[in-house]
């Protein structure tokens, strides 16, 4: 019930916005003037012709094949459409990203349900459909981009990887990359994940058994060293499905940063130990991902680059800066990191050790100068064209005076530490 209250509720804004979209923008708009004729050469079966502007896989274009094939004998048969390739229209087009949109938000309900299966399926529905209203995720599902296609491979292969189904995960991994080749870095990610739920399954286990006891005693009150007991972050997030929020939030604040910064180090450790240990199971588990990556890195090497078209302007470069921008929209996008509370929580959390507090932040502060000053990159086509809002945020808020991108570090750092935070409980 709730996957088809999430499509039917994404569907609300979906169909009439895309109608709308179409009649005021019929025609290709932004990189769309690179992606519909490229489709429209494979619909007529040019599968050698290639756009050189063009810098990801043709993947979109052989899923997009399937959509325009199951459309086009009802728009024959209503005389809509006399060949296939007209079907291959801009509006057809974009409309597969418009069904891809559901796809993603059902896939998001799926992996909501299995992560935290004791949430209400209400509460499921409605954390979907809002991750569905993402603005990036949003305005793309309007145009036809590698976007939505993209997240929904990688959201696929993340919910068949929780599943351990790690063959057809890998396989939704090879579509991921072949949609947009840097999908190969959330394969990455899938990977890691199933990795640390398998070599601390066995310590995962001892807290689910400690989450029943809780169960049978909720008016007993987490101690600190209860909560110290219980392990890391990582392990942190598993025990919160089950155990009463107010009270983990309680144990959670009441371990000191020492103890926290001790405990994810020493879980990294154990990681690692069981990992060796069981060396030969992970190989034969992980073995699909492992060849996807050396498949990639062979294409790599051929290519001689991770794009396939405009090579020169797609050099691969050390932009970390693009971490601090990244911290600081999805802090935008999430009101609570925005709130008063949660920066007074912050701020009394990291006042219980004020000298390691100073370190880290010097730290933080010190690396957020170092990837603003020296690994700041302007790509020429953000300066070039005024349709997208980057353009704007670069020149009225980032370059609107030379100090303006230093003063930004302090609002960078306080965004990670935010989300680190917030993951933590």
């Amino acid at each position: 019930m709730g996957r088809i209250a999430v499509a039917a509720i994404v569907s609300l804004w979906v169909v009439p916005i895309s109608v709308l979209m179409n009649h005021i923008v019929p025609e290709p708009y932004m990189d769309e003037i690179f992606h519909v004729p490229q489709a429209q050469q494979y619909c007529k079966g040019n599968f050698r012709s290639w756009d050189p502007m063009i810098t990801t896989p043709p993947g979109l274009y052989y899923l997009s094949l399937a959509h325009v094939a199951y459309l086009f004998p009802g728009m024959s048969f209503i005389k809509a459409a006399t060949s296939f390739s007209e079907v291959c229209s801009t509006s057809i087009l974009r409309s597969f990203n418009g069904v891809l949109a559901f796809l993603c938000s059902v896939l998001a309900y799926e992996i909501i349900t299995h992560l935290r299966p004791a949430l209400d399926e209400g509460k499921a529905t409605l954390y979907a459909v809002v991750l569905a209203l993402f603005p990036l995720h949003w305005f793309f599902t309007f145009l036809y981009y590698t976007d939505v296609a993209s997240l929904g491979a990688v959201l696929a292969m993340y919910l068949a990887c929780l599943k351990k189904k790690y063959w057809f995960s890998a396989l939704l991994g090879v579509m991921a990359v072949v949609i947009r080749q840097t999908n190969i870095v959330w394969m990455l990610f899938v990977c890691c994940c199933e990795v640390i739920n398998i070599t601390l399954g066995g310590q995962r286990d001892k807290i689910d058994v400690d989450d029943t006891d809780f169960s049978t005693r909720k008016n007993v009150e987490l101690t600190p060293a209860n909560s110290i007991t219980l392990g890391s972050n990582l392990r942190k997030r598993k025990l919160r499905s089950s155990v009463d929020n107010g009270i983990l939030l309680m144990s959670t604040r009441s371990v000191s940063s020492q103890k926290l910064t001790s405990g994810f180090l020493d879980e990294i450790k154990a990681i690692f130990l069981r990992l060796w240990q069981m060396k030969l199971e992970a190989l034969v588990s992980f073995s699909p991902f492992i060849l996807v990556l050396a498949a990639f890195i062979a294409f790599v090497r051929w290519n001689g680059s991770v794009v396939l078209g405009a090579k020169e302007a797609h050099a691969v470069s050390p932009h970390f800066a693009q971490i601090m921008y990244f911290g600081l929209f999805s802090a935008l996008m999430a009101p609570m990191h925005c709130s008063l509370s949660q920066a007074v929580d912050l701020f009394r959390s990291m006042s219980r050790n004020k000298f390691l507090t100073l370190f880290q932040l010097s730290l933080a502060l010190g690396a957020g100068f170092i990837s603003i000053h020296f690994f700041s990159i302007v790509h020429p086509y953000l300066l070039a064209d005024n349709r997208h809002y980057p353009f704007y945020l670069w020149r009225k808020v980032i370059k609107a005076h030379w100090s303006m991108n230093y003063l930004l570090i302090p609002l960078y750092v306080y965004s990670w530490l935010s989300i680190i935070t917030r993951l933590g409980w």
